[in-house]
């Protein structure tokens, strides 16, 4: 029996990632729940896996939980993160979203634990410190997005020597056919209705400005070893591949599957196993009319400042993270256009102070002036 702490249990991957336990709960035992603030779906989550654990991030929401619940032990605030430390837990679920998750992430990873890692971000600001942290406390990562599962998958069919690119693929969001003149007229409404996949807010609107594709860009290079020249992306937006891996030899491996989150968290989970699912496979029929082809760069700038902020790989990265949250939000809240997003960006990338990143505090303090930056941009 595998003992699970799920964190960010209320959102997507969350949610998710409780839905495959419950599948297999002849091998899954959620320990911890930890969320922010969504009092009526963790009552609910507590109900049905019960849990040794409870954290909730919001002070007011724990002391609602606790109400509740007077038997549960409920940790509250920033005491949260040192659930992933406790004894007995086997896997943590990260599924906090944006620059929060990357301190369950160093928790889990500074207490050796395994992490089915579904945050990005966290990479992507604090690479070198979630190396070091591995190299020295023996945890592991195991990728839960499914372009980063499925390159971890395509790995296992040569050696890393052998491969001559890591090649990411992007459904393109709604808008990946618009002239750039339509993207000036995106609205809010319009961004949050994706074609395939089912997300949250944010990541859907970084889907389709292609903000997503370039972290993942980020991701894939740091979390496998690989140079940016060698990662690429190609848009495919029936999402039957989710990546490739090439080979010097000419070979190109491929991982297909269903346009379903489970999948990824389910493998994680299992790994090295692979188990039965509820999701159905893909047909050969299936394969008829996929297409894929190189993004446009001029109406999609996020994938350029990606590759600028990958290679230079200390300051720009936070900038590119922190500062798109922020432009998100604001294009969200009716403060900006669509296209603003990577001008607010572009414009924090600019004028961030340079510097090597050693410690949380020099991410922290690079995090505070990214989002000031986005913030007095003015579009």
């Amino acid at each position: 029996m595998q003992k699970l702490a799920v964190f960010g249990s209320t959102g997507s991957i969350g949610r998710q990632a409780l839905s495959v336990a419950a599948l297999h709960s002849d091998r899954f035992k959620v320990s911890v729940i930890a969320a922010r603030s969504n009092v009526e779906l963790v009552s609910k989550q507590i109900e049905e896996f019960v849990p040794d654990y409870v954290g909730m991030y919001d002070e007011a929401a724990a002391q609602t939980i606790k109400s509740r619940f007077p038997h549960v032990n409920i940790v509250a605030g920033g005491e949260v993160n040192a659930l992933c430390a406790l004894d007995g837990i086997d896997t943590v679920v990260n599924g906090v979203s944006g620059f929060a998750g990357l301190f369950p992430l160093m928790s889990a990873l500074e207490s050796g634990k395994r992490v089915a890692l579904a945050n990005k971000e966290s990479i992507v600001c604090a690479h070198k410190l979630v190396d070091r942290a591995l190299k020295e406390s023996g945890g592991s990562i195991l990728p839960v997005d499914s372009e980063q599962s499925a390159i971890f998958q395509c790995l296992t069919a040569g050696r890393k020597e052998d491969v001559k690119s890591l090649i990411l693929t992007a459904s393109g969001g709604m808008f990946r056919d618009f002239t750039r003149e339509q993207l000036e007229t995106v609205t809010p409404e319009m961004t949050l209705a994706h074609p395939t996949w089912n997300m949250g807010k944010k990541i859907t609107v970084d889907s389709s400005s292609l903000f997503n594709k370039g972290l993942e860009v980020m991701e894939a290079g740091w979390l496998f070893g690989f140079e940016p020249d060698s990662v690429r992306v190609f848009i495919h937006p029936q999402s039957i591949v989710h990546s490739m891996v090439e080979y010097t030899d000419g070979a190109v491996v491929a991982q297909l599957a269903r346009p379903d989150m489970r999948l990824a968290i389910q493998y994680a989970l299992t790994y090295p196993e692979r188990t039965l699912s509820h999701i159905s496979g893909v047909s050969p029929a299936m394969l008829s009319g996929l297409e894929f082809f190189e993004p446009d760069r001029n109406k999609f700038p996020a994938l350029d400042l990606a590759y600028e902020a990958f290679r230079e790989g200390e300051s720009l990265p936070i900038a590119y993270n922190c500062a798109n949250e922020v432009a998100v939000e604001r294009f969200l809240a009716g403060e900006m256009k669509f296209t603003d997003i990577p001008r607010c960006v572009e414009y924090a990338m600019r004028r961030i102070t340079k510097g090597k990143i050693e410690t949380i505090d020099d991410i922290l303090c690079l995090d505070k002036q990214a989002r000031v930056l986005a913030g007095e941009f003015a579009p």
